[in-house]
């Protein structure tokens, strides 16, 4: 057991085919495991997975979901086989429900490329168990960090807990630029870095309020996350540092100049 509490992560995952395209942000996943203690099980939250409500999944050995189209096949011949924790998962669920949030229990269900990608990366023995919960797309930001607040105190444990979407997701100026001779998009890019540096800033401060009213505050919303769903996890992992963090912002690559990779560890303070 940990004499600190382990960190939280928020990592930006990519699609699938990060997990075999050379970029920054490989290298930095495939180096995850070197940020953190070595946990004893991983509890985390992907942006794919949406259910009414916060889900826990307590599916002792879940299979690997292609949920994904149009990429190399060979992404579908991968298979990240970590064991789940139903001893974990039930006391996830406790924990959920002593914060009333009224939590249920999924038995089945795979692990998602918003999952697999960073632990097929960062931890490829698979022999760490893994929890999966789920995002509520009719949630805001408040309601995340507060399902992370309600699970902090398993980092005491040694629980890892991460929230795995993305610092940025318009994927339709990813599309054009993918069709692009000229991907990058100047304005694009000046977009994304006010984002950022909006993001950032409130973490280095812990400005907890600020962060939860992201939408009404921080510039070019609609431009990096016409829809917010993979911004949820980086609340959930921020409730999950327990109150007062200290943030290392661990990664920051950009993909195409303007797609954003950004990653953070976020230590109790």
């Amino acid at each position: 057991m940990p004499n600190t509490p382990i960190p939280s992560l928020f990592v930006s995952h990519g699609g699938p085919n990060v997990v075999i395209d050379p970029s920054e942000a490989r290298d930095f996943l495939k180096g995850l495991a070197d940020h953190v203690p070595a946990p004893s099980a991983i509890l985390i939250m992907s942006a794919h997975f949406e259910t009414d409500g916060v889900a826990v999944v307590t599916d002792p050995a879940p299979e690997t979901l292609y949920d994904f189209g149009g990429f190399a096949p060979e992404l579908r011949e991968i298979k990240y086989q970590a064991p789940g924790d139903p001893e974990l998962a039930a006391k996830v669920l406790s924990l959920l429900e002593d914060a009333g949030l009224e939590p249920q229990a999924i038995a089945k269900r795979g692990y998602d490329h918003g999952t697999w990608n960073p632990l097929f990366l960062g931890w490829p023995d698979a022999d760490v168990p893994v929890v999966q919960v789920s995002i509520d797309p009719g949630g805001d930001a408040a309601w995340h960090w507060r399902v992370g607040e309600a699970l902090a105190a398993l980092r005491d444990d040694g629980v890892l807990i991460i929230g795995s979407g993305h610092i940025t997701h318009n994927l339709r100026a990813v599309f054009s630029a993918m069709r692009s001779d000229l991907p990058t998009d100047p304005e694009m890019a000046d977009k994304v870095d006010a984002f950022i540096a909006w993001i950032s800033e409130q973490i280095d401060k812990g400005d907890a309020e600020a962060l939860k009213a992201w939408t009404e505050r921080a510039p070019f919303v609609a431009d990096n996350h016409p829809t917010d769903e993979h911004l949820m996890p980086l609340f959930f992992a921020l409730g999950a540092a327990g109150g007062t963090w200290r943030a290392d912002h661990l990664h920051a690559s950009r993909q195409f100049g303007f797609f954003a990779w950004d990653s953070w560890a976020f230590h109790a303070a």
